[in-house]
């Protein structure tokens, strides 16, 4: 665990504008900065950054935090890996508080990253001299800068060349890394042996594991680091670390089947290339893509396994589906694979076929209109018996809807029928099983996979928000309502309220006592601005509340010059408020039981007050 006050101290020393300009450019206007927002497709800049109150906010699509919540959204990081990453980059070095689950996790994990540097540092030296090795990338058509960029390597033809580089070959670091294997006779050699090494890294840039290609014939052709506790194939993209700024430049992601075909892209431009690294796209690679952009386009070989491929692409992201973004599909003619294509065509054919790729709606109807011709009745009755367990997985409402309609329409039934027939046909029909799915019983929920800890904690901080919303008119806040969006402009106004005052009864008054005590218990004001505050409260009942009002002051934030009299004018409010509940109180008890001599002083002192408070007298110390 890192302790609240290093976040703290983290977010004091930091300037929101100098972290997401490392990302975006930022343009000043008035007080603020504005961007197009990275995280919906938008034409005019709605992505705001305060200065003053180190948050950020988007006007189209409501994202807002702070500086360590933008790296968790954009480099798609946990709360830990962020705080790390802003640490690194302002020189600071992460503390624990003793409180982690594993005190040798973190030791075993960084010995797991220094193995694979090394590594991958041997292998790309011993590319040079490896004549052959240069000779099969040079008939590839790469070059050598395309060849450093994605830091390709070589793997000798030797048993155990790694033993150069680390000088203790049996140490169990390198069997957990994936690097080696120990035969059945005790025997260890490395895994990689004689072929042309692919680095693949996380969101964060770091080795986690390797591919390997054969240099000419040979099997298997491409082989993979096996699972590790760095490496989960079924999560990672080959080139994604790379790729990040080019899909969102481009506006869409491609999605190739090898490591060659996103080098040979890039070595003609294309960069917004990634790779699933030997396996089916599985529902993890389209979550982790559409954090990425709002297009993704799969591209296929246009032979009946690369239309295989392409449905188990579709099967799998169904649940993902979203109504403001899109996925679509190229089939590349027979002949050719991305690699070839782009060769033989160029970038700009390339980029137009991608541009013209056949959205996932489209594609699923024609290829349950080829699997079931539609020119008889049982033609018909099959392909609405195949889409029902389909369609009602898509996750998008209105894309959804389309589909249903398009069903329809191909099989001759109207609307109301189809719908009644999907409720009859979907319950009792399982889904195909595809690659993904190999592992799991029979009968196994199809369900999204449930959040992770990281996604919980980042759904604390803000409402989910991926997608554009309409803006309509607020309701007026209540009084604690408006006393939290003045504490969150000057938070040491909180101290001048008395909590006994303020109204539990909702997220904004629950949220106001959060803060006020806070400060009762001697936590000073955090000194990083309103983006530190709310990470004060992340992971926590109040987190949700604090970072919506706040993204509310960054477009209605009070004039200063109202603000006293405001906060002295709700404080009064919030008193009569107070004094008028408990003056009901009692002529509600004195109507059922009558009042002994000391609450009818009290109602005598309550009635006096209330005048007092409507005469505009000022609110008395309690």
């Amino acid at each position: 665990m890192i302790p609240q006050s290093f976040v703290q101290e983290l977010l004091s020393r930091v300037d929101i504008v100098d972290v997401i300009e490392r990302y975006l450019p930022l343009k000043k206007s008035g007080a603020n900065y504005f961007a197009c927002c990275p995280f919906h497709g938008e034409k005019s800049a709605s992505f705001s950054v305060s200065p003053s109150k180190q948050f950020y906010h988007c006007f189209g699509c409501g994202v807002h935090g702070s500086a360590i919540g933008f790296l968790m959204e954009y480099s798609g990081l946990g709360f830990v890996d962020a705080v790390k990453e802003l640490a690194a980059q302002t020189g600071l070095q992460v503390p624990d508080d003793g409180r982690s689950a594993s005190p040798t996790q973190g030791d075993a994990s960084e010995r797991l990253y220094e193995a694979m540097a090394i590594a991958a540092r041997f292998y790309r030296e011993q590319l040079k001299p490896a004549r052959q090795a240069i000779d099969y990338l040079k008939r590839r058509g790469l070059s050598g800068e395309v060849a450093a960029r994605f830091g390709l390597g070589y793997a000798p033809d030797d048993w155990q060349a790694l033993q150069k580089v680390f000088p203790d070959y049996q140490v169990k670091t390198l069997a957990n890394a994936g690097l080696v294997i120990d035969n059945d006779q005790g025997r260890r050699y490395d895994r990689f042996r004689n072929r042309i090494i692919f680095p693949i890294h996380d969101r964060r840039g770091r080795i986690i594991a390797f591919g390997g290609r054969v240099l000419d014939k040979g099997e298997p052709k491409y082989l993979n680091s096996p699972e590790t506790p760095l490496f989960e194939k079924g999560r990672e993209l080959y080139g994604l670390f790379l790729a990040q700024k080019a899909i969102r430049d481009a506006g869409f992601a491609v999605v190739v089947e090898g490591y060659m075909d996103v080098v040979a892209l890039a070595q003609f431009g294309i960069e917004n290339a990634v790779a699933t690294l030997g396996t089916a796209t599985t529902p993890q690679h389209v979550h982790t893509l559409l954090r990425q952009s709002d297009r993704v386009v799969f591209c296929f070989d246009g032979d009946a396994a690369g239309r295989r491929a392409a449905w188990r692409a579709l099967e799998n992201a169904l649940e993902s589906l979203r109504d403001d973004a899109t996925l679509a599909f190229l089939f590349l003619p027979a002949e050719h694979d991305p690699d070839s294509f782009v060769r033989a065509e160029g970038a700009d054919a390339f980029r137009k076929a991608a541009g013209s790729a056949t959205p996932l709606a489209r594609f699923l109807i024609q290829e349950l209109a080829d699997r079931h011709p539609l020119d008889s009745a049982e033609g018909r009755a099959a392909f609405v018996h195949e889409a029902a367990p389909l369609v009602i997985r898509i996750g998008a409402p209105l894309l959804r809807l389309q589909v249903i309609k398009a069903v329809a329409e191909a099989s001759g039934l109207t609307q109301a029928e189809l719908e009644q027939a999907l409720a009859q046909l979907a319950p009792h029909q399982p889904r195909r099983r595809g690659a993904a799915d190999a592992a799991a019983p029979t009968g196994a929920s199809h369900e999204p996979p449930p959040p992770t800890a990281t996604e919980r904690a980042r759904r604390a901080v803000r409402p989910s928000v991926q997608r554009p919303r309409l803006q309509g008119r607020r309701k007026p806040p209540s009084t604690a309502g408006t006393l939290l969006r003045l504490v969150l402009q000057h938070p040491t106004w909180a101290a001048r309220l008395p909590v006994s005052l303020i109204p539990d009864d909702s997220p904004e008054g629950l949220a106001l006592i959060a803060i006020i005590d806070m400060l009762s218990l001697g936590e000073p004001v955090p000194a990083g601005g309103l983006g530190a505050l709310i990470e004060r409260f992340r992971d926590t009942p109040h987190g949700e509340t604090l970072a919506r009002v706040a993204a509310e002051l960054v477009d209605a934030e009070f004039d200063e010059a109202v603000v006293e009299t405001l906060f002295d004018d709700s404080l009064r409010k919030l008193h009569a408020d107070s004094v008028s509940n408990e003056i009901a109180a009692l002529l509600q008890r004195d109507r059922e039981q009558g009042l002994d001599s000391a609450h009818r002083h009290r109602l005598s002192e309550l009635l006096l007050e209330k005048r007092n408070l409507a005469s505009g007298g000022k609110v008395s110390d309690l």
